[in-house]
Parts: structure tokens; C-alpha cells; sequence
């Protein structure tokens, strides 16, 4: 009987760090939220943000992959959604990246998106 208890205790506390391990990521090997620091005005999807931070949410709306960007440390954040696609890399990433292109309006856009440690980049 208590070679039974140990086994199960067993089982339940490797679950709990499975649990705990996976928490950060989704089943597509990127983490739901995250934060970014945008270093000047930088046009996502249809809105242009401002310089700042901020948290950016890695949402499904049906079968479409969005991000959802939200300022933060400000009264009204401006928040912008922008329907992305998943690139799945051949490798975590090492580092965060983000990559723009400048329209004709000499805007910075932003095109895509890496974080650390996910499997798959965000491209807009």
C-alpha cells in the first residue's frame, strides 16, 4: 500500500512540472504573452504606435492567429490587433527580434516579430 501512495505521489509531482514547464508556450511553440519595448513610432497592422512598451498577447480568433499590442504605464494605452501568420523556425530562437520595412509614408512597419526560446516567428 505505500509503495502504491509513493508511486502516485510520484506520477502527480511529475505532472505538476510538466505543468509548470509548459505553462509559457501553446501548442504552437510560442508563448502567449510577451513584452516588447518599441524604440520609436512603428505602424502595426493599421494603427502606428507610439514609442513604448508593450505587452503583446498571442490570441485565436477562429482559426486566425492575432496579436493583440497594449501600452503600457500610460492612462489610455493605445492598443492595436493584427491578424499574423506562424513561421515555424528550425530552432528556438536565441534571442528577441523585431524586423521592420518603411512604407511609402517613410513609416517604420512592422513586419516581424521573434522571441526567445519560441518555435515559430510571428510575421505580419
Amino acid at each position: 500500500m505505500h509503495n502504491l501512495k509513493s508511486t502516485a505521489l510520484f506520477f502527480v509531482v511529475i505532472l505538476c512540472l510538466t505543468s509548470v514547464l509548459q505553462a509559457g508556450t501553446n501548442k504552437y511553440g510560442v508563448a502567449d504573452v510577451r513584452k516588447v519595448t518599441l524604440t520609436a513610432a512603428t505602424r502595426v497592422g493599421d494603427v502606428v504606435l507610439p514609442q513604448g512598451d508593450y505587452e503583446v498577447r498571442h490570441v485565436m480568433e477562429a482559426e486566425n492567429h492575432m496579436m493583440v499590442f497594449k501600452q503600457l504605464g500610460t492612462n489610455k494605452p493605445t492598443e492595436a490587433r493584427v491578424k499574423c501568420n506562424l513561421v515555424p523556425l528550425k530552432e528556438k530562437a536565441e534571442a528577441n527580434q523585431l524586423i521592420y520595412e518603411s512604407n511609402r509614408a517613410n513609416e517604420r512597419v512592422l513586419q516581424t516579430l521573434r522571441f526567445r526560446g519560441d518555435l515559430a516567428e510571428h510575421v505580419f
